[in-house]
């Protein structure tokens, strides 16, 4: 059992240590071929394949050669980003257990609410800097920009399974009354049947639209919560692999202990 794990592990992390460099390759090339806002996803990325390049050189070097020094090192490791796993994901799933969209009368897609949200997301939607950094890459993006070559009339428009985004960023809310005239423009002239502050923050402009709306923040926040839950369902698929590994790391860990009988506090048998 000693050796088949050893080679189980020796294997397992070379192709992880291929997995990696490919993400820091991938991390690389988003670098040069995105735009500022996505190229900050960058440093991450790289982070992220270094630190799986490390771990799995660790364990490929203690497996090949049966080091068991090694091969602690690497469960620890491993341990810790077990934990890391484990946390995040529960992290999670409890941010995102508030928010949701609510029906409009007349209309496929649906609107949110701020206030709905946990008070993570409400708090870091709320900082002025890092929101004004995420609204810079709302106005280049195509969220809104695009809906009136999408949808060519008012019927087309309404029966639309808007993004999230698109609902809260590239409209005013239905409460405020404003017609819509296509599908990127409103009739401003009338006034406001709603005290709510986004009914007066809506411009027609390209540039403003409902950026600094809190519908705006909303879908963002429903945005991501939706790609939060995917990672955290990703996260329980791994950490259940990752544990898988462990174990079998532990049996060749235990193999190279009894192997050494030179090496300190090795396993007795």
């Amino acid at each position: 059992m000693g050796s088949t794990s050893a080679f189980v592990i020796r294997w397992i992390n070379f192709f992880t240590m291929i997995l990696a460099l490919l993400v820091v390759g991938f991390g690389f090339w988003m670098s040069t071929h995105s735009d500022e806002c996505k190229r900050s996803l960058t440093i991450p990325v790289m982070g992220l394949g270094g630190v799986i390049f490390l771990i799995s050189l660790v364990g490929f070097l203690g497996a090949w050669r049966n080091i068991s020094c090694l091969l602690w090192t690497y469960l620890i490791m491993l341990f810790v980003v077990l934990v890391a796993i484990m946390v995040f994901t529960v992290l999670a799933f409890i941010i995102t257990n508030t928010g949701k969209g609510h029906s409009v009368p007349g209309v496929s897609y649906k609107e949110y609410h701020l206030q709905d949200y946990s008070s993570w997301f409400i708090k870091q939607l709320n900082d002025t800097e890092k929101w004004s950094r995420l609204k810079s890459c709302l106005v280049k993006s195509d969220d809104c920009n695009g809906l009136s070559r999408r949808y060519k009339t008012l019927k087309q428009y309404r029966l639309a399974e808007l993004t999230p985004i698109e609902s809260g960023c590239c409209r005013p809310p239905a409460e405020c009354g404003y017609p819509a005239q296509n599908a990127s423009y409103f009739d401003m002239s009338h006034h406001p049947v709603s005290r709510n502050v986004d009914c007066k923050l809506y411009e027609n402009a390209r540039s403003v639209r409902c950026y600094d709306c809190d519908s705006c923040k909303a879908g963002v926040a429903q945005y991501m919560k939706t790609e939060w839950r995917v990672v955290a369902i990703f996260n329980v698929v791994l950490f259940v692999i990752l544990s898988s590994v462990y174990l079998v790391g532990c049996c060749a860990r235990r193999n190279a202990g009894v192997s050494d009988p030179k090496l300190p506090g090795r396993w007795q048998t």
